[in-house]
């Protein structure tokens, strides 16, 4: 039986072990297994790596930076962002491992985002949060052609703080895009705290969590006009992805 899994610490619940065990069950694949593999430790990684039985695994949290060390070789994209969700592990017939990461989550965002981009008038985003996801999301605005301005709870020299967003700075940033993990479950009621007043129908107010499907922050944003979306296709496009990176 082959393996796939997901690598991460600690690990709950998880999108792709549901995702990838139904499309087996839907598509009559029998011969691969997908299961999490919780390890305390980067370390362990090396013991799954090396396991005959295993050609790919999903890299979250807190492992996608630190992983890279482990590897052979990067992706264009995963090199770019420096961050990895996906490895190929290849076993050659003189029993070497090869070990190749990427970065789907960027295709996975641009893919879903992309159709409901207007050239015309979105080519400013807010990137909300300024952690590992916002990474690859910073790279899929650039192939995109959008200047991206962050914002964080702490003022940096390149990026913005909550306080500082006003009516100006939002109407010249027609996207939002919220990588922070604020309005996940449990947590349902909590939004991103931006001046939700100063939104209107011009603006796109992307959220990369998909639980619950409509954020408060994608809830608010309707309620002044904006277009919504939540991050679910962007986890479909980039689970595919991975299927296709460990078949290829």
């Amino acid at each position: 039986m082959k393996k796939l899994g997901l690598i991460g610490y600690p690990l709950g619940h998880s999108f792709s072990k549901k995702y990838y065990l139904e499309k087996f069950r839907q598509e009559q694949i029998t011969d691969v297994d997908y299961d999490l593999y919780p390890i305390p430790q980067i370390a362990d990684f090396s013991k799954i790596a090396s396991n005959k039985d295993f050609y790919g695994v999903n890299v979250t949290i807190p492992y996608k930076i630190e992983v890279m060390d482990y590897l052979d070789e990067l992706s264009e994209e995963a090199s770019a962002i420096q961050a990895v969700n996906c490895i190929r592990i290849s076993h050659t017939a003189d029993g070497a491992t090869q070990l190749k990461g990427y970065n789907t989550d960027a295709y996975g965002f641009e893919a879903s985002i992309r159709p409901l981009i207007n050239p015309q008038v979105d080519k400013k985003a807010l990137i909300l949060g300024n952690g590992g996801a916002a990474k690859a999301v910073i790279y899929a605005l650039n192939r995109l052609g959008i200047m991206h301005s962050l914002v964080s709870r702490t003022k940096g020299a390149d990026q913005l703080t909550y306080d500082e967003l006003d009516a100006a700075i939002l109407a010249d940033h027609t996207v939002i895009i919220n990588c922070s993990p604020v309005g996940t479950f449990p947590h349902t009621e909590q939004s991103p705290k931006i001046p939700y007043e100063f939104l209107n129908e011009n603006h796109l107010c992307y959220d990369l969590i998909y639980n619950p499907e409509e954020t408060t922050f994608l809830q608010k944003s309707k309620q002044m006009g904006a277009r919504i979306k939540n991050g679910y296709e962007m986890l479909v496009l980039q689970a595919e992805k991975n299927w296709e990176i460990w078949n290829s």
